[in-house]
């Protein structure tokens, strides 16, 4: 689309709907956050008033009319084969057409992408990756996901399937992870089952008996307990070996850890001098950091996604 003036970002949650619409320099001019609804066309009508209401406050503030891109992160991806929504965990939005019917209703294109792709392209384009040419946004919590952006475009692919490395098998095993705990995917040893937040929660359960959550974990860790700092130490390790295998692959200039989890106080520390004993060269240098937006990075990645055009008269 024509380059406009300011841009919208829409991220669709399970449990809430976050708006915001960014100037071309990624000054903030307004945002909105408001509860999902329970249907699908409830939740149409309420991103149109968004949309609207968003438009108005950047008209308002820049003083120029005109109407926004839009983009929107979704928990889950459409098909390249049915163009219907799949993967999501909002299941109200799978085997529906989510791109074509916010096309409908807002009256003008809109980029739907998975929204671990948005916090990618956030954090890549003025975020904790800013200026590197190839980020790895990582997301870690109940789940785990990720996104490839490559010189501020994220990489989807073919299959819309680009950054899933949390469905990949725990890497170099030991023999007491073999075969690895069942995953939703229908397969055992995901890494997702190891290195999500209910995986480091219950691989300590297993280990010591004691249900605790993350938090309280990390706290127990932090003061030194042992057994909790054994769990930390195992969580580090595996989490090394599974970005050691997208940095052979990809290698990336920097990992950006994004989640729940990316809040352990250490982490991107304790991963720095562990990954170097995975990765397949003499001096990794791969950064990896801590997120800069938080919360905020998808919504922002959402209102990136349409590329910025030059304009021919500057």
């Amino acid at each position: 689309m024509s380059n406009p003036m300011f841009r919208i970002g829409i991220d669709l949650g399970g449990t809430k709907i976050e708006a915001l619409a960014l100037g071309q320099d990624g000054v903030e001019l307004g945002r909105r956050r408001v509860a999902t609804p329970s249907g699908y066309d409830q939740t149409l009508g309420l991103i149109r008033g968004l949309v609207s209401s968003l438009e108005a406050d950047s008209a308002a503030n820049t003083g120029a009319a005109g109407r926004a891109s839009v983009g929107v992160g979704i928990p889950g991806t459409i098909s390249p084969k049915t163009g219907l929504v799949k993967n999501a965990n909002s299941a109200w939005l799978n085997g529906r057409p989510l791109d074509q019917d916010l096309e409908r209703v807002l009256g003008r294109p809109v980029q739907v992408v998975n929204d671990a792709n948005c916090f990618a392209l956030s954090e890549a384009t003025d975020g904790a990756g800013a200026g590197a040419d190839v980020v790895f946004g990582v997301i870690i919590g109940t789940g785990v996901g990720g996104g490839v952006v490559v010189h501020r475009r994220v990489l989807e692919g073919p299959q819309r399937i680009g950054g899933e490395w949390g469905h990949n098998p725990l890497p170099w095993p030991r023999d007491d992870e073999r075969s690895g705990p069942e995953c939703f995917c229908g397969k055992r040893g995901c890494l997702e089952t190891f290195v999500s937040g209910p995986g480091f929660a219950r691989d300590h359960a297993m280990a010591t008996g004691q249900t605790l959550s993350t938090h309280e974990i990390a706290k127990r860790a932090a003061e030194g307990q042992p057994a909790a700092c054994a769990s930390y130490d195992r969580y580090v390790d595996r989490l090394a070996r599974g970005l050691a295998t997208v940095v052979n692959v990809l290698d990336p200039d920097v990992v950006v850890l994004g989640g729940g989890m990316s809040n352990l106080p250490d982490l991107p520390e304790d991963l720095r001098h562990a990954l170097p004993t995975y990765v397949f060269t003499d001096d990794c240098s791969t950064r990896i950091v801590r997120n800069y937006y938080g919360d905020s990075s998808g919504v922002r990645g959402a209102a990136w996604l349409w590329p910025v055009v030059p304009d021919p008269s500057a």
